[in-house]
């Protein structure tokens, strides 16, 4: 079973995974948010070590960090963000974009989206985004 932060794993799977460092409180607190709800094109974070992140909601929806995507995700070997592959068709159909309904704080500590497909249940934790920063000097940092 998995959720974001919490796996089980084998002691054998333990030993091998890498440990992730610790950010710092700064890093993870957010000084500003901006949801671009209206624009429909995604979420801006201004933090307080003084980095900004930027995510499209195509990317948030893909990501999310619930237990039943987070598993589906790795079951299939997706990263976070990438959207599952669809079937090839004769005639594709037209599809809407996905996009926030309705967006909620969750404490002091995360956001919960409620996405147009009608899923809910993912918990963005300000831990969780920062880690998923794309920016060029955060990739270069994940792939160190």
């Amino acid at each position: 079973m998995s959720h974001e932060g919490i796996r089980i794993v084998s002691a054998e799977e333990a030993q091998q995974e890498p440990v992730e460092a610790k950010l710092s409180p700064d890093a993870v607190t957010p000084a500003k948010v901006r949801v671009k709800k209206s624009e429909g094109t995604g979420m801006e974070i201004d933090w307080r070590d003084g980095h900004t992140s930027a995510w499209s909601f195509f990317w948030l929806r893909h990501a999310c960090p619930c237990a039943t995507c987070h598993e589906e995700r790795e079951a299939s070997g997706r990263k976070p963000g990438e959207p599952k592959p669809k079937p090839q068709t004769l005639l594709p159909m037209y599809e809407a974009p996905i996009k926030p309904v309705e967006v909620s704080s969750v404490g002091k500590y995360a956001l919960r989206f409620k996405w147009s497909d009608g899923h809910e249940s993912g918990i963005y934790s300000w831990e969780y985004l920062r880690r998923q920063c794309g920016c060029g000097e955060c990739k270069g940092a994940h792939d160190a």
